[in-house]
């Protein structure tokens, strides 16, 4: 009890008091320091409207943010012709009229702009015949041109790929609408040929047997075949030209067949 009565009357006198004081406002001091450090270093209160930039080019949203102390980033690219190349299509976060969401400097704010430019792999076309490479470049959106190359085999068919001057290989992928310059093989020296008659055989079999006669190109059309089996089993019902006993065609002549999987 007498320690309580101590304590007590320690607590009333003047130099607790004084030392009870300074410590709670040494407390209010550090607390209002830490406060407005937080609120200086976190830019508390700030308050930067985002401006609405869909539609703008992205250079000129570029030096529109840049402005705000806000800063412009490409998060993707969106294939869309109907637009200049680079036209901002979307961004994040919208704009402050629309999400009624502030930011502070040095925010960035992600666009997503259009590109006109779509790619394509390139096919293997060597070793097929000018008609068909000529399908496939048309089928993926790519032109061609043709030169001719002198050669005494391999009459009409594909003997190298060139873009830009340059060989390109099967899968490279390069722009929609791109020109691939097809080397084609051309003997102008031909001698006249009868005609095969590769109806009933397989494609692969009419591929041998025309193989083993000279230059023939050869163009196969089968509609029914969807995968590689069905090209395996198919079978030739008509050609073009057709065979006819004693006639004779040149020997780069390119004979077209029509083949069913169900024959």
């Amino acid at each position: 009890m007498d320690l309580l009565r101590k304590l007590k009357s320690y607590v009333w006198t003047k130099s607790f008091l004084k030392k009870l004081g300074i410590v709670v406002l040494s407390y209010l001091l550090i607390i209002t320091i830490i406060v407005f450090y937080l609120d200086s270093y976190t830019d508390h209160g700030q308050k930067i409207k985002v401006p609405n930039v869909k539609g703008m080019h992205f250079d000129k949203a570029e030096l529109l943010l840049s402005d705000l102390d806000l800063t412009c980033e490409v998060l993707d690219s969106i294939y869309d012709p109907s637009k200049p190349e680079g036209t901002i299509l979307d961004q994040d976060p919208m704009a402050t009229d629309i999400s009624d969401v502030f930011v502070k400097e040095g925010r960035i704010i992600r666009v997503r702009v259009s590109k006109n430019t779509r790619l394509v792999e390139m096919p293997s076309l060597v070793d097929k015949s000018q008609r068909f490479a000529e399908s496939i470049l048309k089928n993926r959106g790519l032109k061609y041109r043709i030169q001719f190359k002198p050669t005494k085999e391999a009459n009409g068919a594909v003997l190298g790929q060139l873009y830009k001057g340059r060989e390109i290989k099967e899968g490279i992928r390069i722009p929609i609408g791109a020109t691939i310059t097809l080397v084609v093989g051309k003997n102008e020296e031909s001698e006249p040929s009868d005609i095969p008659n590769l109806v009933g055989l397989t494609i692969f079999e009419a591929k041998e047997r025309l193989a083993s006669m000279g230059n023939f190109g050869f163009f196969p059309v089968c509609r029914d075949c969807i995968t590689y089996e069905d090209s395996l089993a198919a079978r030739i019902q008509s050609q073009s030209p057709e065979f006819l006993e004693g006639v004779q065609i040149p020997g780069n002549s390119t004979i077209t067949v029509y083949a069913s999987k169900g024959m």
